[in-house]
């Protein structure tokens, strides 16, 4: 591994969470935060707390739950220090801010936040716990930066449930678009640096989501749903004149009526042209793409329950090779080409694989403590597992662009595509293979008693 020895990476691992555990108030939490990050590095059938006990710290599988499940660490300073450690490996004006949801499959009804809702690892509805992700991405390597689970309304509202999972009292429902918005405004205030939000239409078919993100003055290019109203670019408002009987309008006019987004789009076929936006290990990834300035129907609301035209923004549409088709609105500015949009579309991918291999390989997906605490305390712990393996992959190199906030390496081949929760897509290049003492069986490691 270039940058780090294949037996040094207990070492480096030891000065990389240095300023993490320098945030943790207790010196028991600061000796069972180490021990159980090598638990979820190292190689493992299961990722839950017995059997990372077994491999790391026999003898103390209950220090080690207490520490994961009871023990009334917070998460926000870590969290900080993670978006400062992402912000390094990967910030700068040319990264994305990428927002998804990732699902956890569970059994039963106890776990905090389950219920039968969509699945994307499944690609159908399942029992299921749901948690809004953000990912800090350049040049197609991400680190994720961001873990909050989705409560749902029924949950909220069940004060037994809530009690024997420990949710907080202050946590109210929230719908996911929301919670992103808070977590974009929790990554922006740790200093991460990116130049566009990315999210799929669970996010971009929220006008507020949209909204939230034109206030905060953030570029974005988000999915839509086929039916969200536009207007064309050109249109205009105006008051009619008032007739002698009747009451006077309140509205303006619109010169032009709203239109689907997928109507509008797929009444221009000619529109449509080839683009590549990556070479894949089977060649150049295409599709087609086609997009037409418009005015989004967000605007005020006017009669008969019709939005009038909001901000201009791009309307794209794509055709993939499967005969699937989507739909996607982005503000940025009106000289923007094609091959920007249709790259920067498809840089969201990203973050699946980082779901994948926080999954596959760090047991993202294998907590079994049915608690908010425990949960949270698992999620951010594989968070900061991910975020030391890439800076491994990188070479264990700090790096920060200088200057003003808002690069990375190189794409490498890809190994497995990530499953699209919309259908067949050509994931995003993987990452480098771990170092090879972490592919090995795990090595005797000295624990602290």
């Amino acid at each position: 591994m270039e940058g780090t020895s294949g037996d040094g990476w207990e070492e480096e691992l030891a000065r990389w969470l240095e300023p993490f555990l320098g945030r943790l108030r207790r010196r028991e939490q600061r000796h069972w935060a180490p021990v159980y990050l090598k638990g979820l590095i190292l190689p493992g059938e299961r990722k839950s707390v017995e059997p990372m006990a077994a491999r790391v710290a026999p003898g103390d599988l209950q220090q080690l739950h207490h520490f994961v499940s009871t023990s009334p660490w917070v998460t926000a300073p870590l969290e900080d220090e993670l978006v400062r450690a992402a912000d390094r490996l990967v910030g700068g004006p040319d990264a994305v801010l990428v927002v998804d949801d990732t699902a956890l499959v569970k059994q039963g009804r106890h776990s905090v936040g389950v219920k039968r809702q969509y699945c994307g690892q499944l690609g159908k509805r399942a029992n299921c716990q749901s948690l809004v992700s953000l990912t800090l991405a350049g040049a197609e390597v991400p680190v994720g930066v961001g873990l909050r689970l989705f409560l749902p309304e029924d949950w909220c509202a069940d004060a037994g449930r809530r009690a024997a999972a420990g949710v907080p009292e202050t946590v109210a429902y929230r719908p996911k678009w929301r919670i992103a918005l808070d977590e974009i405004d929790r990554v922006l205030a740790s200093g991460a640096r990116f130049g566009h939000v990315l999210a799929d239409a669970e996010y971009g078919k929220a006008a507020e989501f949209r909204a939230g993100l034109a206030e905060r003055q953030l570029r974005f290019a988000v999915g839509i749903l086929p039916t969200q109203k536009v207007y064309p670019a050109d249109v205009t408002l105006s008051l009619p004149e008032r007739k002698p009987t009747g009451r006077p309008r309140k509205h303006p006019v619109p010169s032009a009526a709203s239109v689907g987004a997928a109507e509008l789009l797929e009444a221009r076929p000619e529109a449509f042209r080839t683009i590549s936006w990556r070479t894949g290990t089977k060649g150049p990834l295409r599709a087609e793409f086609a997009a037409l300035r418009v005015r989004v129907a967000d605007g005020p609301l006017a009669a008969r329950g019709q939005h009038l035209p909001g901000e201009e923004a791009w309307l794209v549409g794509e055709h993939r090779a499967t005969g699937e088709k989507k739909y996607y609105l982005a503000n940025l500015p009106a000289d923007a080409s094609l091959e920007t949009l249709a790259a920067l579309i498809k840089a969201r991918w990203v973050c699946e694989q980082a779901h994948q291999q926080l999954k596959d390989e760090l047991g993202l997906d294998h907590f079994e403590g049915r608690s908010w605490r425990g949960l949270h305390h698992h999620a951010l712990l594989c968070l900061l597992a991910f975020a030391f393996l890439q800076h491994l992959r990188l070479g264990g190199k700090k790096r920060r662009p200088p200057a003003r906030p808002r690069p990375a390496a190189p794409a490498q081949p890809a190994r497995r595509p990530p499953a699209d929760r919309g259908g067949a897509h050509p994931g995003p290049a993987a990452l480098p293979p771990l170092p090879t003492a972490l592919r090995a069986p795990p090595p005797a490691l000295k624990v602290a008693g």
